[in-house]
C-alpha cells in the first residue's frame, strides 16, 4: 500500500450549512480523532461528497481491477463482509466455498486427473505471487541440501516487464532477480533469453500470462520446452510459475488451445487475480499448485484458532470472506459460457478500439488486444509538437484515465498509452472515447510549436496494476 506521512496543524474541513442542516457546520477529522463524533447521516454526506473528487471508476482504462459487478453480487458481498475468512471453524460453509473455487480453478487450468492440485485464496495476486515464490525457493533449497550444495545464492529468472510484486519478493526473501530486458519488438520474456540466465541456483522461471505493458502473453510452452532441453543437456531442473494475474481467467475461455497451464509438466504453480478478469471487486487472488508435493509442508502452518485446527499458507491472517463468496457467485451465475461471453465482448471492444485508433493519423499500435483485451499505442516518429503524456492529459479532462508511460530498460525510447478493456466497457462508450480522442488529436496536430514540457516534473512512474 502507498506510504503516508503524518501532517500536523491542518485546519479541519467544514460542511456548509444547508436547508436540511441548520445547526453548526459539521467538521471532518482530518489528522486527529475528534472529541465527539458526527451522526451517521452527516458523516455519510461529508465522506460521499469528498469522494466525488475521485475519478469515475468505469472510465478508468488504466486499471485491470474490476469496476463493475451485478447489484446482487454487491449485495451478497455486503451481507458477508463480517465473515472472517481465516476462521474456518466458525464459518465452515465459507471455507467450503473457498475449496470449491480452488477446485474450479484447478479444473479450468487443466489439472491432470492423476494429480491432486492444492491451493488457497489470497488478498490478491501480489500475495499469491509471494506464496508461489516461497514454494519455489523452499523446493530449490531442499534439492540443493540433498546434493550437499550451498543454498545462500538463490536467483529467480523473469522478464523486466513483471509486476513490482516479484521485485518485492526477491528483495524481501533475499533472492537475486535475473531480469531479461526488452529487445527490439520483443516486449516480454523469450525462451532462449530465459534459459541463458538459468543455473543451478535458479529457483524457477516466472512466465507472465498477460504483460501489463502491452497485454501480450509470454510463450509459456516455448519456455517449458527450452527448460526441458536444458535439463536433458545439463541436468538442471528448473520449474515454472505462471503469473496469470489477468490471463488466468481469459485464456481458458478465449484461447483454450494455448498450452500454458498444468498441461505442461514444467508448470508447478499458477496465480490469478479474482479481482481482475475474475470479475470480482478487490481484493481476492488465487494460488494453485499442481500437487501437494509442489507446496512444501514446512510452509504450511497448522493453526489452533477459535477452537479449530486448520492448515494455512498465507502472509495475511484475518480478512473478509465476502470476496471469495463473490468469486463463487460469479462462477455460479456465469459458468464457462458466461465467462466466454464477457471476455469475448471485452476482446471485441479492445480490438475495435485498436483498429480505429490505428486509423487516426499519428498513432502506431504496439499491440492489438488479441491476447488480453488490452493494447498499447504510441505516436509516429515524426510527431514533435506533443507527446503521449499530452494526449493522456487531454483525455483526462473529459474523465478518461488512459495512462502514458515509458517502457523499461533497453526500450526506454518507447513511450505509449495503454487501454484496458474490462467488463462494463461497451461499444457505445468506446465510440465516445474515440470521438473525444479524434477531437483532441486534431487540436494537438494543429499546434505550430511544441507544447511546453511543464508537466514533466510532475510525471512519475506508472503503477502497472
Amino acid at each position: 500500500m502507498p506510504l503516508t506521512t503524518q501532517r500536523k496543524h491542518s485546519p479541519r474541513q467544514a460542511m456548509p450549512e444547508t436547508a436540511e442542516r441548520r445547526e453548526e457546520a459539521a467538521e471532518l477529522p482530518l489528522h486527529r480523532l475528534g472529541e465527539s463524533g458526527l451522526d451517521g447521516q452527516t458523516a455519510y454526506e461529508l465522506i460521499s461528497s469528498e469522494l466525488l473528487l475521485d475519478g469515475q471508476a468505469r472510465l478508468n482504462l488504466a486499471t485491470f481491477v474490476t469496476t463493475y459487478m451485478p447489484s446482487t453480487a454487491a449485495q451478497l458481498m455486503a451481507e458477508t463482509a463480517d465473515k472472517n475468512m481465516i476462521d474456518k471453524d466458525e464459518y465452515p460453509q465459507t471455507a467450503e466455498i473457498e475449496s470449491r473455487c480452488v477446485n474450479i480453478l484447478a479444473t479450468m487450468w487443466n489439472s491432470p486427473d492423476h494429480e491432486q492440485a492444492t491451493g488457497c485464496s489470497t488478498t490478491g495476486s501480489s500475495e499469491a505471487c509471494m506464496l508461489g515464490g516461497l514454494a519455489l525457493k523452499w523446493r530449490w533449497r531442499e534439492r540443493m541440501q540433498k546434493q550437499g550444495k550451498p543454498t545462500d545464492r538463490p536467483n529467480l529468472v523473469m522478464g523486466i516487464n513483471v509486476q513490482v510484486c516479484w521485485e518485492k519478493f526477491c528483495r524481501y526473501w533475499d533472492v537475486e532477480p535475473r531480469q531479461v530486458p526488452m529487445e527490439g519488438d520483443r516486449f516480454h520474456l523469450g525462451a532462449e533469453e530465459a534459459v541463458a540466465l538459468c543455473d543451478e541456483n535458479t529457483i524457477g522461471v516466472v512466465a507472465i500470462l498477460g504483460s501489463t505493458f502491452d497485454g501480450s502473453y509470454e510463450p509459456v510452452k516455448e519456455i517449458a520446452d527450452a527448460l526441458d532441453r536444458l535439463e536433458r543437456e545439463r541436468g538442471l531442473y528448473i520449474p515454472i510459475h505462471v503469473d496469470a494475474a489477468s490471463g488466468g481467467f481469459v485464456a481458458p475461455v478465449l484461447q483454450p488451445e494455448i498450452e500454458w497451464d498444468f498441461r505442461l509438466d514444467r508448470v508447478q504453480s499458477i496465480n490469478a487475480s479474482g479481482h481482475k478478469y475474475g470479475l470480482v471487486y478487490p481484493g481476492v487472488g488465487w494460488a494453485v499448485w499442481r500437487t501437494e508435493e509442489a507446496l512444501p509442508r514446512d510452509l504450511v502452518f497448522d493453526v489452533n484458532y477459535l477452537g479449530g485446527h486448520m492448515p494455512t499458507f498465507a502472509l495475511n491472517f484475518s480478512r473478509p470472506g465476502s470476496e471469495v463468496i463473490a468469486q463463487y457467485y460469479m462462477f455460479t451465475t456465469l459458468g464457462r459460457d458466461g465467462y466466454g461471453r464477457v471476455m469475448q465482448g471485452a476482446s471485441d471492444v479492445a480490438q475495435y478500439l485498436a483498429s480505429e485508433i490505428a486509423e487516426i493519423g499519428p498513432y502506431r499500435l504496439v499491440s492489438q488486444g488479441k491476447d488480453l483485451p488490452v493494447f498499447a499505442f504510441g505516436l509516429a516518429p515524426e510527431v514533435e509538437n506533443y507527446s503521449v503524456f499530452d494526449v493522456s492529459d487531454r483525455l483526462r479532462q473529459r474523465g478518461w484515465l488512459v495512462p502514458a508511460y515509458t517502457f523499461p530498460k533497453n526500450r526506454e525510447d518507447l513511450s505509449v498509452l495503454r487501454i484496458v478493456v474490462r467488463a462494463g466497457m461497451t461499444r457505445e462508450m468506446a465510440d465516445h472515447l474515440l470521438d473525444y480522442l479524434r477531437e483532441q488529436t486534431k487540436f494537438l496536430q494543429s499546434l505550430d510549436t511544441p507544447l511546453p514540457d511543464q508537466a514533466k516534473a510532475k510525471r512519475t512512474a506508472f503503477s502497472h496494476n
